[in-house]
């Protein structure tokens, strides 16, 4: 008998929250290691899963370790389905590091921990269970699952206008999830029998009308398009990242950003081909018009957190641009190394500027100068990852990008591309903006001589995602592997 792998890495990280609700408040200490372990027990599942996939699975495009369908509530039509493939297994990977990291980097909160720790467990259980849910139904209960950890991780904990991003969040997601609910319910009552199966309705929504079909699609474009988030949608994120506590700083961007990219490249996209073709360019634009207006943008930024957050809108914008090129393998390979390489340098920017909050209490770039003579290996990490960021040739970054280019290059209009990348350009000039800023220059004895290097636990948080940066970007061969016959498939259903 299989073991029913995918809902224990869902529902671990929730009897991990039961367990935390049960420890007494006093007793911190027990709270924070019962958080990590149940954590990393989902990250040890999510990684053995991943294994498991690349030796058995990678090399067809089924579902993979499939749970269902089981009927849940029958009058209706909903079924306990889950599933993975190669474009939801490196996302569980990615979900299972960067959670149990964000845990260990937030062992410094002190403020209602117990409450702290129960919210980010029941915020692992939303993003695991979007990345297998395979029932609408289930798809749209985990995805609303994610706003309400999400809402008061940030309100609760973050800085000073934390009310006032929290609710801009909670406001725009939840808009979102409306259109998202009227196109499932559409896809719903237009299929024969009724059905909320996302395997079923991926091969007769195709058959609907090209009016029924570009509803739905807009519809769930800009559900997904908040999240990613796209131009113009995007002005939620700043505001969330500068207020939101470092740790979950590191989820938004990491893994909740992912969601969007994700739910076009599992739902949209193959579900809805003739409004795909019909809206491919203005896709693209708006792709574009994100990778140029984030990069200038950044540039512009005196917050080392702000600047990070436009970077954000910056590098998904080539997802953006990737998901219209839809019959490039190149391209949508390319998208899917975007979102993870994007989690793992973007997360470790901002654990890295956390550190530095932590101990300067302040994060305006122009008051630093010369840190690199006082916190050498704090700055090597530092510079590393802003050289990912940018995408110098050997990290992972490079390659994400590369790849994009090349597929949208031979599908898409070539002076979108060619203006696409000027963003590489201006992505390295606010980011050697930034280390320049910081850590060159003259030293400021007096004002910073008490600051202190990286300490063992940040060290641990940071250290596995210098190793996977390097490792994708010098063979990213295997992770190519795991998601190409996924990749191949979906561009036929796309091609359909």
């Amino acid at each position: 008998m299989q073991i029913p792998i995918l809902s224990w890495l869902v529902f671990v990280p929730l009897i991990g929250m039961v367990a935390v609700m049960l420890i007494p408040k006093e007793r911190v200490s027990a709270i924070r290691w019962t958080a990590t372990i149940f954590s990393g027990i989902a990250m040890i599942l999510s990684f053995w899963l991943t294994w498991e996939y690349f030796v058995n699975y990678s090399d067809t495009a089924a579902m993979a370790f499939v749970e269902g369908p089981y009927d849940w509530i029958p009058t209706l039509h909903v079924e306990y389905f889950l599933g993975c493939d190669g474009i939801s297994v490196p996302l569980l990977a990615l979900t299972g590091l960067l959670s149990l990291i964000s845990i260990i980097a937030s062992f410094g909160i002190k403020e209602r921990v117990k409450e702290y720790f129960a919210f980010f467990l029941l915020l692992e259980v939303g993003m695991m269970g979007v990345f297998v849910a395979l029932d609408f139904f289930l798809f749209y209960v985990f995805w609303e699952i994610m706003l309400v950890p999400m809402y008061f991780l940030i309100g609760i904990w973050g800085g000073p206008r934390k009310e006032y991003a929290a609710i801009k969040f909670f406001l725009y997601t939840l808009f979102g999830s409306i259109f998202m609910l009227v196109s499932i319910l559409i896809l719903y009552f237009n299929a024969e029998p009724h059905t909320l199966n996302m395997m079923t309705l991926m091969q007769t929504a195709p058959g609907m009308t090209h009016t029924l079909q570009m509803v739905c699609f807009i519809f769930f474009f800009i559900a997904f398009a908040i999240k990613v988030p796209v131009w113009p949608f995007h002005t939620w994120l700043p505001d969330a990242h500068v207020e939101a506590p470092t740790a979950v700083s590191v989820i938004l961007a990491g893994v909740l950003l992912k969601m969007g990219t994700y739910g076009m490249l599992r739902i949209s996209w193959p579900m809805f081909p003739d409004a795909l073709r019909s809206l491919s360019f203005w896709i693209a634009v708006l792709g574009v018009i994100a990778i140029i207006y984030g990069a200038l943008v950044s540039l512009a930024q005196k917050d080392m957190k702000k600047l990070v957050a436009y970077s954000s809108v910056s590098h998904m914008g080539y997802c953006m641009l990737a998901l219209a090129a839809f019959s490039s393998t190149q391209a949508i390979a390319g998208c899917m190394f975007q979102m993870i390489s994007h989690g793992l340098i973007t997360g470790a920017l901002f654990l890295l500027v956390g550190v530095l909050y932590d101990r300067a209490h302040t994060r305006e770039i122009a008051v630093f100068g010369g840190l690199g003579s006082k916190l050498p290996i704090y700055t090597g990490l530092m510079v590393f990852f802003s050289m990912a960021s940018l995408g110098l040739p050997g990290m992972s970054g490079f390659i994400s990008e590369f790849m994009i280019f090349v597929g949208a290059f031979g599908a898409l209009n070539k002076t979108l591309v060619g203006i696409a990348i000027l963003g590489v350009v201006l992505g390295a000039a606010y980011m050697l903006r930034l280390v320049q800023n910081v850590f060159l220059g003259d030293f400021n004895l007096e004002r910073w001589g008490g600051l202190t290097e990286i300490n063992g636990r940040e060290l641990v948080t940071v250290v596995p995602l210098v190793i996977l940066t390097l490792y994708l970007g010098i063979y990213p061969k295997q992770l190519n592997m795991l998601m190409s016959a996924t990749i191949e498939n979906m561009i036929n259903l796309m091609a359909r």
